[in-house]
């Protein structure tokens, strides 16, 4: 075990837990709780979202993709992206007027429905669940690359750091932690690209045309198709990842923790530079470690590539690079697993056990230690799931949370926004169309089924043939809406204009 690598763990751990202690102090109410009291300002928010999603799927999983699969693994970085114009254009400012805690308010300022809060709630956790257990692989693999134990017990070490952020420091130490974390992740990334642009030459056209003999590829490197050869398979990709973004709970959660509007509008600018520059920067991870660290190594370590970053700091940089590049890492999936564990919380204590269990009466501290309950229950079942799915790229396994988002969460969003004859049917049908899809047609498609023993879940043939079906369930979701609304018949136009103008305006009666 490496001494640097220990001490930079802890040295990490301690600061995390050093801001959640403060944290604890100011986190009394549900407010606080769940959204840091609005206090966030514009910059702090925006790099609070970047260290949201900047996770364990974007600094291991397409580094380790670009570099086994080439171009085809750039796809993650494009479409994880281009996602944010359509929640700066769309989602930013009408979510942040109209909802309160969770994404349920949002709809329900137009729904006043205790069903159609709960199928919201429902969609909220399902998707809580699939990126919670991408980025506990993520975490797995790399303690127990770094300190060579088993693969459980590293689980359940990040499991169990997670759980205390939450629990004690809610949002506010939540939120800390990714700001922090974000620029650590920002520091290690533009150094590790430096070092690689560097062996180059600076000289992107050489870097280019070296990687062209560097892999066992050739020149298939640089050109898609190595991994995604149904060109169905790669749109409908793009799709989950595009339009996925709009409709995460633990993202549009974020929107909530600034004063207004123009404060979340101001959040997503600053997010989009942030994830904009790091996302190109993952070209020189992801060639970096295809070039000096080479793909069998890569697989050796982890069979799906996802250490194929710090493996490319020790090549790089030597123990010290390595350790400081995990230890970030490290702090990248506390961070986001911990916005997470938050999001799943709050659908089930304020939408489920405080609006339609307990109908809007409960207390302060009833929904804080409801939270709290709920935090548990989603850390012990993500756990859980984590541990059967150790050999899964964690890029791809987040993919398929984008799926369901943006099948179920995205159609209603913008039905309420943008379309007077919505109602209630149509939004229940929406979700429950957008989720239903996802969730069946992920279960039979070569994500699960696969007829190489260990490629994929179970062995043997797989019935639907895209590895991720956002391309038709995405439609579907928008369909549901369409046809629940229009076979209902029910109308309520004075509710519209009331959201739309306080979507636009911000304005709430007192």
């Amino acid at each position: 075990m490496n001494t640097t690598v220990v001490i930079l763990f802890l040295l990490i751990v301690a600061s995390t837990l050093i801001i959640t202690y403060f944290a604890a102090k100011r986190t009394r109410t549900a407010n606080e709780f769940y959204t840091a009291g609005g206090g966030l300002t514009g910059w702090q928010n925006g790099l609070a979202i970047a260290g949201d999603y900047l996770s364990a799927a974007s600094f291991l999983g397409i580094a380790g993709s670009i570099a086994l699969t080439g171009f085809d693994g750039f796809f993650f970085s494009i479409g994880y992206l281009v996602a944010y114009l359509v929640v700066l254009f769309i989602v930013a400012e009408p979510l942040r007027n109209l909802g309160k805690y969770t994404l349920a308010d949002m709809i329900n300022a137009r729904f006043d429905a205790k069903k159609v809060r709960g199928v919201a709630a429902l969609s909220t956790i399902t998707i809580v669940i699939f990126y919670m257990i991408a980025q506990l692989v993520g975490a797995g693999a790399l303690i127990q690359l770094l300190f060579n134990i088993d693969y459980w017990l590293a689980v359940l070490i990040v499991g169990v750091m997670m759980t205390i952020y939450v629990l004690f420091g809610g949002m506010t130490a939540t939120s800390w932690v990714q700001i922090i974390k974000a620029v650590l992740l920002m520091a290690a990334t533009v150094v590790i690209s430096f070092i690689v642009l560097s062996k180059f030459n600076f000289n992107i056209a050489t870097m280019f045309t070296k990687m062209k003999t560097a892999t066992p590829l050739g020149e298939d490197f640089l050109n898609p198709g190595v991994k995604y050869k149904n060109p169905l398979d790669t749109i409908s990709l793009m799709t989950a990842l595009v339009l996925g973004t709009a409709g995460l709970p633990h993202i549009l959660m974020r929107f909530f923790t600034v004063k207004d509007a123009q404060t979340a509008r101001s959040s997503v600018m600053w997010a989009t530079w942030i994830v904009g520059i790091f996302y190109i920067l993952t070209v020189f991870l992801g060639f970096g470690a295809a070039a000096f660290v080479g793909s069998e190594k890569i697989v050796e370590a982890n069979e799906a590539g996802n250490m194929a970053a710090p493996l490319l700091a020790q090549v790089l940089g030597g123990d010290f690079l390595m350790s400081f590049v995990s230890a970030v890492a490290f702090a990248t999936i506390l961070a986001v697993v911990s916005g997470l564990v938050l999001s799943g919380a709050s659908a089930f204590a304020h939408d489920i056990y405080g609006q339609i269990i307990k109908k809007g009466k409960i207390t302060e501290r009833q929904q804080v230690l409801a939270a709290k309950y709920a935090s548990l229950g989603v850390a012990v079942l993500s756990i859980l799931l984590a541990l059967f799915a150790q050999n899964m790229n964690v890029a791809f396994l987040v993919s398929l949370a984008f799926c369901i988002a943006g099948s179920a969460n995205l159609p209603v969003i913008v039905y309420t926004i943008f379309w007077k004859r919505f109602n209630t049917a149509g939004a229940i049908s929406a979700m429950l169309s957008g989720l239903t899809s996802a969730l069946v047609l992920v279960s039979i498609s070569p994500s699960v089924f696969s007829p190489t023993e260990g490629a994929a879940i179970f062995v043997g043939n797989p019935i639907f043939p895209l590895t991720n079906p956002a391309i038709i369930s995405v439609p579907l979701g928008f369909l549901g809406g369409y046809l629940g609304t229009v076979l209902s018949g029910k109308t309520d136009f004075v509710r519209y204009a009331e959201v739309k103008f306080r979507a636009n305006t911000g304005y709430r009666d007192k």
